[in-house]
Parts: structure tokens; sequence; C-alpha cells
């Protein structure tokens, strides 16, 4: 494990908001991050602010819904933090990050590292101004003009991957996009568990083009009201998990990747506190 310890002159903040790292958080996550480019082969500056107060100010960023400028005073420049944010998402270190936590959380619980089955549902979140025509839309059955995020679970709650599109984009459309990255990223799934709305020809193109059987867990016949439904109340419960970090609530990105990346924070702030709480 390496150090990340501030360049002289400069010492570490003092942990003060409910969404820092603890110490036993802390030890979780930075044997996962990448090395710092001084201690590289390829060289470069040693960074000037502690690594711990980057990740603590991108976890108060998510969980409080404040802008980039706003952040406060005594974490690193908000250029510096947005700047490792950016890196972070653009290198896949966050996707890396978020899949060795889930990894340890599941054999915690005496799963296997990676599933063999998992379930997606989607949730469409009104845009801010922020977000550009082009990647936003309608989705004229929640009568909500904004984005639509497709996540996949497994079968603890467990985020394995997130797509967000336009709201129009009709969930048979993002399973599609979403389920290829499942088939790419986690080998072994072969089942997955979905709502009434991705019945028909994805079932069938997804068993032929991926080898995996989306199993569709429809309502109780003559059902009023609400029932919970085996196996889908999983992934619903995981997504008011996520929206419980104010920034995910609207979606304020210009880019549907960012978005991405943040939902994948929130995803990482809930695997840490389970694997030392």
């Amino acid at each position: 494990m390496y150090t990340t310890a501030p360049a002289a002159g400069s010492t570490a903040r003092a942990r003060r908001y409910p969404s820092d790292t603890t110490d036993a958080e802390w030890a979780v996550i930075e044997p996962l991050l990448p090395a710092p480019a001084c201690r590289t082969c390829s060289g470069g500056r040693p960074e000037k602010h502690p690594r711990r107060d980057v990740v603590d100010a991108i976890r108060y960023f998510v969980d409080n819904g404040c802008k980039w400028r706003a952040l406060p005073a005594d974490f690193p420049p908000w250029k510096t933090v947005y700047g490792f944010f950016t890196r972070w998402s653009r290198d896949n270190i966050v996707l890396g990050l978020r899949d060795r936590l889930r990894e340890q959380v599941r054999a915690r619980t005496d799963r296997h590292r990676t599933p063999s089955a998992g379930i997606i549902d989607s949730q469409s979140v009104r845009a801010a101004e922020t977000v550009g025509r082009h990647t936003r839309g309608f989705d004229g059955g929640k009568k909500i003009n904004g984005r639509k995020r497709h996540i996949a679970t497994d079968t603890l709650g467990l985020l394995l991957g997130v797509s967000v599109t336009a709201a129009h984009i009709t969930d048979r459309r993002g399973a599609e996009l979403l389920l290829r990255y499942l088939h790419t990223r986690h080998p072994r799934l072969e089942l997955v568990f979905a709502d009434g709305n991705y019945s028909g020809r994805l079932t069938t193109w997804t068993q032929a083009a991926l080898g995996i059987t989306l199993h569709i867990v429809r309502k109780i016949a003559g059902q009023t009201g609400f029932h919970v439904l085996a196996r889908r109340w999983v992934v619903e419960r995981t997504l008011s998990w996520i929206t419980q970090a104010r920034r995910t609530v609207r979606d304020y990105e210009r880019l549907p990747a960012h978005s991405e990346t943040i939902i994948n924070w929130a995803a990482i702030t809930l695997m840490t506190r389970q694997l030392t709480t």
C-alpha cells in the first residue's frame, strides 16, 4: 500500500461532515486507488492535496448536491477536486473501485465474488437547465422531462452497472445497452430479472445474442395497490438508496457519463459503509 501524504507545508483537514470517510472506510478505499503519478515510472509532480481530502470532497458534493464552486473552503480547490472526478471517471478508476468494493461485500456474505444473477430497472428524473436538449427527453408515461437511469444490481442490491439516457428512450432500448455492458464486464451473469416493461423481443434477443436468460417478474393476477414482488423489490430499494444522495434527486450534469459517475460514487459510499459498520 502506498500513502498519499500531503505536500510540505500542508496538513490533512479535520473530518467534520457526515459524508466524510471514517478511518476504517479510508483503509478500504486507499489501496484501491491508482498510485500517484510521482510514484510511477512515467513520473510527475507530487500531489499537493491528500487523496483522502479529494475523496471526501467528491462524497460531499454527491451527498449534499451543491455546485462544484460551492464546496466548503476546508476542501481542496474545486478545480482540483473536479479534475480528479473527471480523470478517475475517464480512466474507469471509479468503475474499478465500485466493482472491487462489491466483490468485498459479496465475499463478506459468503457469496461468489462475481454474480450469476441480477435485476434491472429504470428511473426517470427531471433534468436541470444545465442539461442540453440533445441528452434529455420526455418520458410520456411518467410525465417527466429529463433523463432516464437504467441500472442493474446483483441479488443483494449492489450496483453492477448504470446507463444514463434521455428520458424518451424506452426501457427495452436502454436495457439492451445495459445488458451488452453486463455481458462484457460480468461474464458469469446468466440470469436477469426484470418487470413487464422488458418483455417481448428483448427476452429472445438477450438469450440469443448474449446467452443470458431474461426472466420477467409479472404482477400478481388481480393485484390492486402496492405489493412487494419477488426480486423486483431489490433493485427498487437500490434506486431508493441512490436517491438519498441529493445530487442524484435531479440530473444536473451536462454529460450523461458524469451522471453515471455520480451514481457510482453514491453506490461506493453505500458499500464502504456496509463494509465498515
